[in-house]
């Protein structure tokens, strides 16, 4: 056979391969952008959408015995000038059970009946009874032993006022599949929040892997069918939230976990100072810059 015949072959197999590859990856890469673009903007959505984060209006704790609701400061549960009235009712919080009572009048309703008096079911299992007045919501929700009302107003300025998330551009190397080095149980742990207590999670163990040629490790905690990453690095003194993002990824499989930095985002805190935010553990305050994901939305 003759050789030069043979190296030319060899030689445009090769180029062919790699064009191929290239090609691959270029159609990997759009495609994976795409995909990202898509997901930020249904989060987005998701913050600003009737009853999302930015309607967000109040945090009320409630006091053992009666509390007044109504429009204004002077009210234990201050509801904001989109309620026209004056005094919206009472809620009668004792041992742990919530009754409200409404005034005469008012048009206040659950699940589209009108009411005058309900048991208020808090969020401590899951879905809480909401009551709605005009363009605001509001229900029970409880936080380490305290019960208190979350306020929410279609109407609230932060939501009509919406400027938009803001982002780092997407970045593929963000991208990482980690080891979970599980612990032969989860384990219990408590991580603190934003109002001077801690939550209770599950710890299923610690992911390990390599983000810009360094050993990162991270502990997830378990929330529902998936695992929960809280965590600061060295963009939280600039470019993002200065207490920390979160980002969620799938249980592992076969003791592996894909981190896609490109969908950390802000935790509600970060845009309402009514949340009760998680903060990152001790371990998972990083020493490094993780510049994806989303940036602060307050400059």
């Amino acid at each position: 056979m003759n050789k030069r015949f043979t190296f030319t072959a060899m030689r445009s197999t090769a180029l062919i391969s790699f064009l191929l590859l290239t090609v691959a990856a270029t159609t990997f890469g759009q495609n994976y952008k795409a995909e990202i673009a898509k997901w930020r903007a249904d989060h987005q959505q998701e913050q600003i959408a009737e009853g999302g984060w930015f309607s967000v209006a109040g945090l009320f704790w409630l006091k053992e015995g009666l509390n007044s609701v109504g429009r204004g400061n002077k009210y234990d549960v201050a509801l904001t000038e989109s309620f026209r009235g004056d005094k919206f009712g009472e809620i009668d919080l004792n041992n742990g059970k919530a009754t409200l009572r409404v005034e005469a009048g008012v048009p206040a309703t659950v699940d589209g009946r009108a009411v005058t008096t309900t048991e208020l079911t808090s969020d401590e299992k899951g879905n809480p009874t909401r009551v709605n007045i005009g363009s605001q919501t509001f229900y029970v929700i409880y936080r380490e032993g305290k019960y208190g009302i979350r306020l929410k107003d279609n109407n609230n300025p932060a939501r009509i006022h919406f400027t938009g998330l803001k982002w780092f551009p997407v970045d593929p190397a963000m991208r990482v599949t980690a080891t979970l080095e599980a612990y032969p149980a989860p384990e219990d742990v408590l991580v603190p929040n934003q109002i001077g207590s801690t939550y209770k999670y599950q710890a299923p163990g610690i992911l390990k892997f390599k983000l810009k040629g360094k050993d990162v490790s991270l502990m997830p905690v378990i929330e529902d069918d998936h695992l929960f990453i809280i965590f600061r690095d060295m963009t939280s003194r600039s470019a993002t939230y200065g207490a920390g993002r979160f980002l969620y990824a799938d249980m592992p499989k076969d003791g592996k976990v894909v981190l896609d930095f490109n969908k950390a985002e802000n935790p509600p805190c970060a845009y309402t100072k009514f949340a009760t935010c998680p903060l990152p553990p001790q371990q998972n305050r990083l020493t490094i810059s993780i510049p994806a994901g989303e940036k602060k939305y307050h400059d």
